[in-house]
């Protein structure tokens, strides 16, 4: 892998299935579920804002939306903008052509071939940031890669994003499961930034969640407050099982997604107009049979190639499903799901992409040989979404005008030689050799071969710069936060 950042410019056309009269008809059930049935904001200030800005809330929580007061606020969010990163060079475009790549957030477990499954640890999280900056297809480190477990819980956001900080320089999330944790990201980001710099420009990235079916809790609102106020960006994502969090139907599912979806997203605009939003609703299904999700289920992708549509016809940028995977290991069916889950994801032609590597044991493990090998397929879906190119030398006609008789071959053509290192991608770990090769080199297969790669990674690490004095002062605070944070704020 080389160091050299890759921000693929999307080429291939959007994957279609809905006609824009049906893509008005979701829309207009979405605004039937926020205008009849509402959502629920559960905190105070939430509400008072709601009402501010002309929502009927029932009760204390459940917020009416009147479809052109939506359709007013949403038409605030940008349809672009800039994630700045640590290292100004390695800054991308969230929108337009432009594809993002993030790491799996938030698995408690890790699991690697030596060591099994296990609670992971700082060390595993300052490990897989380490990965992350060595490969050109990841271009924001994400957040939670693993869960710290040897931290105690009420400090590990502090932790967190001082590791990020730390070992890495890519455009990073910050933490931010309640609205203590998303300020202290946001302190922190001022340290390093500056508060001018976090003031003007997007250097965090936070993911809504919302509590489907139609909730939004105090944890999430606190957060969507704090990113928002400070002009950071956020991903809204109703997490939705169909069959559980949703109907056991397509179209009712994606209805409920996209009014929560929008709800949040114009409650954002009321809080700062003009916040990032990314339009991203998680969307699988369940298993009515036993009740365990299912990733890379075609109604699930389905599902999301509609909320790609109405995405676009809102004009916000899309974040799209990763290499999610059920599987407990970095075995076929992990492949399997993972390339059923990503590559409909590109050809809806996503702006985000959270969860692109790691994601094992549908999200509660994150593991080394899987990462490693969701970085080729990574690497494989960059070059798929550059399309084709029309340049002349891509015809190679005096190859096959001039060099090349009936009956031979391109293998040594002037055309060949000078491009057989970069003509087409290949995948460093995956294996292309005959039989005896493959036996010689010790039979070894790709999670193998995975094992002994990400070591070879982690060994070969070079940590970025960090201004001394800035490090000093993120510990300063991070001290000073540990004293003053109460737990049972947590609870």
């Amino acid at each position: 892998m080389v160091d050299t950042i890759v921000h693929p410019s999307v080429a291939l056309p959007s994957f279609d299935i809905a006609t824009a009269e049906q893509v008005d008809l979701i829309h207009d059930m979405s605004m039937r579920i926020l205008e009849e049935a509402g959502i629920a904001f559960y905190d105070d200030e939430s509400v008072a804002i709601l009402r501010e800005h002309g929502v009927a809330v029932d009760g204390d929580s459940i917020a009416r939306f009147d479809r052109e007061l939506v359709a007013t606020y949403v038409g605030m969010a940008p349809s672009s903008f800039e994630h700045t990163a640590r290292n100004p060079e390695r800054s991308v475009t969230v929108g337009g052509d432009h594809m993002v790549f993030a790491p799996v957030a938030g698995p408690p477990f890790v699991s690697d071939l030596e060591g099994g499954r296990r609670s992971a640890t700082y060390d595993d999280l300052v490990n897989f940031i380490k990965i992350t900056m060595s490969t050109p297809y990841l271009h924001n480190q994400g957040t939670e890669i693993v869960v710290p477990n040897d931290i105690p819980f009420h400090e590990r956001g502090l932790d967190i994003v001082y590791a990020h900080i730390k070992y890495g320089d890519k455009p990073m999330m910050g933490h931010y499961p309640i609205g203590l944790t998303a300020h202290d990201s946001v302190e922190m980001a001022k340290i390093v930034f500056g508060p001018d710099v976090v003031a003007s420009k997007h250097v965090l990235l936070a993911v809504i969640n919302i509590s489907s079916p139609r909730r939004l809790d105090d944890r999430m609102l606190g957060t969507l407050k704090t990113y928002a106020t400070n002009n950071q960006a956020l991903v809204m994502t109703p997490f939705i099982l169909a069959g559980a969090m949703g109907p056991a139907a397509l179209l009712g599912t994606v209805a409920q997604a996209n009014a929560e979806a929008l709800a949040a997203v114009a409650f954002a605009q009321m809080v700062n107009p003009g916040t990032p939003c990314i339009y991203g609703p998680f969307l699988a299904v369940v298993d009515l049979q036993s009740g365990a999700p299912v990733f890379g289920a075609a109604e699930s992708l389905l599902a999301q190639t509609l909320c790609s549509q109405l995405s676009a016809r809102y004009e916000l940028p899309f974040r799209a499903a990763g290499g999610y995977s059920s599987s407990k290991v970095p075995d076929m069916q992990a492949g399997y799901e993972a390339v059923m889950s990503m590559l409909p994801s590109l050809l809806n032609r996503p702006h985000f992409v959270l969860h692109a590597a790691g994601w094992l044991e549908a999200g509660l493990t994150t593991s080394y040989e899987k990462f490693m090998l969701d970085i080729e397929l990574c690497g494989v879906m960059h070059r798929l979404v550059r399309g084709v190119s029309w340049d002349d030398d891509e015809w190679a006609m005096e190859s096959i005008l001039e060099e090349v008789p009936p009956g031979g071959h391109h293998l040594g053509t002037t055309h060949t030689l000078g491009r057989f290192r970069d003509a087409f991608h290949r995948a460093e770990l995956f294996d292309y050799d005959s039989y005896e090769q493959w036996s010689a080199a010790g039979s070894l297969d790709s999670a193998q071969r995975a094992a002994a790669k990400w070591r070879q990674v982690v060994d070969a690490y070079e940590q970025p710069r960090l201004d001394d004095a800035v490090d000093a002062e993120l510990l300063d605070y991070m001290a000073r936060r540990r004293r003053q944070i109460d737990p049972a704020e947590f609870q």
